[in-house]
């Protein structure tokens, strides 16, 4: 069975890569049973989106506005 270690480690590798099958029932395997790593999988994917978000510009788009209205 998969311990802590090995499902944060699996959380961080699909935001970088579809996990194979064998990976993706172990890891949500583990997850049924453990709510921190649940919990720790929904922070990253939520940081992975709002890393996204800003490298597509929507991020930034926010602040543009108040700077120039400061200049």
């Amino acid at each position: 069975m998969l311990n802590c270690t090995g499902a944060t480690e699996l959380c961080s590798l699909e935001m970088e890569r579809k996990l194979s099958l064998r990976e993706d029932v172990s890891l949500k395997t583990h997850l049924m049973i453990c709510t921190g790593c649940m919990n720790f999988r929904k922070q990253m994917q939520a940081l992975h989106q709002m890393m996204q978000a800003y490298v597509e510009g929507s991020g930034g788009s926010e602040s543009a506005p108040e700077q120039s209205e400061r200049d």
